[in-house]
């Protein structure tokens, strides 16, 4: 088993679509092993997101992710990062595949519904930005 890191992004929060995906995720054999609601200050967006600092998109998306509540959640499965990535699907959800989270739920490329670690490195990071020690049962 090894773990990864989702977040329920504002607009799905929102839109009334985090039980939902939630559902989704649980369905898809992932066990939640941490999860809370948040609400990110510009400052933690911006270091959540540096590797994005040099792309165009990057004020945009520390603007919407800083725009009302998240809900990041470490979640277990067998390869926990590839499997969550085919799960939620392309980050524009119209090129995202039938059934996929953002198929679903998101509503444009730039409001995606949710956001997951792209290597169990960076999931690693992402685990340890959100959650204590103490606040990962189990690890």
């Amino acid at each position: 088993m090894s773990q990864t890191l989702a977040i329920i992004k504002p607009d799905a929060v929102e839109a009334g679509k985090a039980g939902k995906i939630l559902a989704h995720l649980e369905h898809a054999g992932f066990t939640v092993r941490a999860l809370k609601m948040t609400r990110l200050s510009a400052e933690q967006a911006g270091a959540f997101y540096e590797v994005h600092r040099e792309r165009p998109f990057y004020g945009e998306l520390v603007e919407f992710m800083t725009s009302g509540a998240v809900i990041p959640m470490v979640l277990e499965a067998d390869g926990a990062v590839p499997r969550l990535r085919e799960v939620i699907g392309a980050t524009d959800p119209a090129e995202a595949a039938e059934g996929t989270v953002r198929r679903l739920y998101a509503e444009s490329k730039g409001r995606n519904a949710i956001h997951a670690s792209d290597s169990d490195e960076n999931a690693a990071v992402e685990i340890a930005f959100f959650f204590s020690r103490m606040e990962r049962p189990g690890l």
